[in-house]
């Protein structure tokens, strides 16, 4: 047993206040580990709160627990409470502070243990116990391994599996990148335990509304440019169609994978105009990394095939910069 699972084991020996706390914007791993976790911890007897800093897709509402929610944007109070209660304190998912935006403040003068599970590069050092492995496939998993090493597989109910499922799912790209051989002895386990990852996936990509379908059509019809050459892809949305579309938070998941779909798309890169900064997702294939360029031009970071960061400019500067920068990663394709 590892010197963090045993200090971990002893903080969760007698019920705790505790509180789980994943980044802003939540995704499936974010929000799948939150409630893994979650529900677990509430086998043992802690008292435990889930806090988002904003509200999650209405597309993961199927996640069990999920309406109990705390979500600081919609309750700060209750938000703060928990924190100024909590003797101990997960922070999932993310690895630095600004993640959580003004929530990182009272993270951070907290007297309560903070444990942090995540596989992001370069975790800053605000917990007291972490468990970071750069190369899980999700939080998710690390989520399991970390019950498992605990002892408490046997402890993992369907429904906690589901929630852990949807990490695995979603960060992977249903297992088309990210992966390694332990990330399917995660998966295999969760089955075993009563997952049923058919039913799931249906839940996660086929619960889409009309304006979904019809916000998909317009971008790959209207709003997508091929760098032939490099073989990116580029896709964008503007203020305009996030109002004529009726975007809400979530509504523009997956869309940027859409564009690895064409057999030269090597990079792709959607980019959104929101009402005071432009957001940027990049998606690789293969050895090709994004990260860097995330992290060094737009503010952001990530993993290797799947990275994004914000930055405040006008779009056309960002697209402009996009088609400048990425031939300098990229060698032209064979014509």
């Amino acid at each position: 047993m590892s010197e963090e699972i045993q200090q971990l084991k002893e903080i969760l020996s007698f019920p705790k206040e505790v509180v789980i706390i994943a980044h802003r914007n939540p995704d499936g791993d974010a929000i799948g580990s939150s409630w893994g976790l979650a529900g677990y911890l509430s086998k043992l007897q802690h008292s435990v709160k889930v806090i988002f800093p904003s509200e999650y897709p209405s597309s993961f509402g199927f996640i069990h627990g999920i309406r109990q929610s705390i979500v600081f944007d919609l309750d700060q109070n209750s938000a703060r409470q928990a924190i100024d209660k909590a003797e101990v304190i997960f922070c999932l998912d993310f690895n630095g502070l600004d993640r959580v935006d003004k929530l990182g403040e009272n993270i951070q003068f907290s007297k309560a243990k903070k444990v942090l599970i995540d596989h992001h590069l370069d975790p800053e050092p605000f917990t007291d116990i972490e468990f970071s492995e750069t190369d899980a496939s999700s939080t998710c998993e690390l989520v399991f391994k970390v019950i498992d090493q605990l002892g408490d597989r046997n402890k993992i109910t369907p429904e906690i599996g589901e929630c852990l499922f949807t990490g695995l799912i979603t960060d992977t790209g249903s297992f088309r990148y990210g992966t390694r051989p332990y990330t399917y002895e995660v998966a295999g386990a969760l089955k075993v335990l009563g997952v049923d990852d058919y039913k799931l996936s249906d839940k996660i990509f086929n619960s889409q509304k009309e304006k979904h379908l019809r916000l998909l059509g317009h971008c790959l019809a209207n709003r997508m440019e091929i760098m032939k050459d490099y073989g990116v892809g580029i896709m964008w949305l503007t203020k305009k169609d996030y109002l004529d579309f009726d975007i809400q938070r979530g509504d523009t998941e997956g869309i940027v994978n859409y564009m690895l779909m064409m057999e030269t798309v090597r990079v792709a890169a959607f980019v959104t105009e929101q009402p005071s900064i432009i957001k940027i997702s990049l998606r690789s294939k293969g050895d090709i990394s994004v990260q860097e360029i995330a992290q060094k031009y737009f503010n952001g970071g990530g993993h290797k095939n799947a990275s994004g960061g914000g930055v405040y400019a006008s779009l056309k500067d960002i697209l402009d910069k996009i088609k400048k920068v990425m031939p300098q990663y990229l060698p032209k394709l064979d014509s």
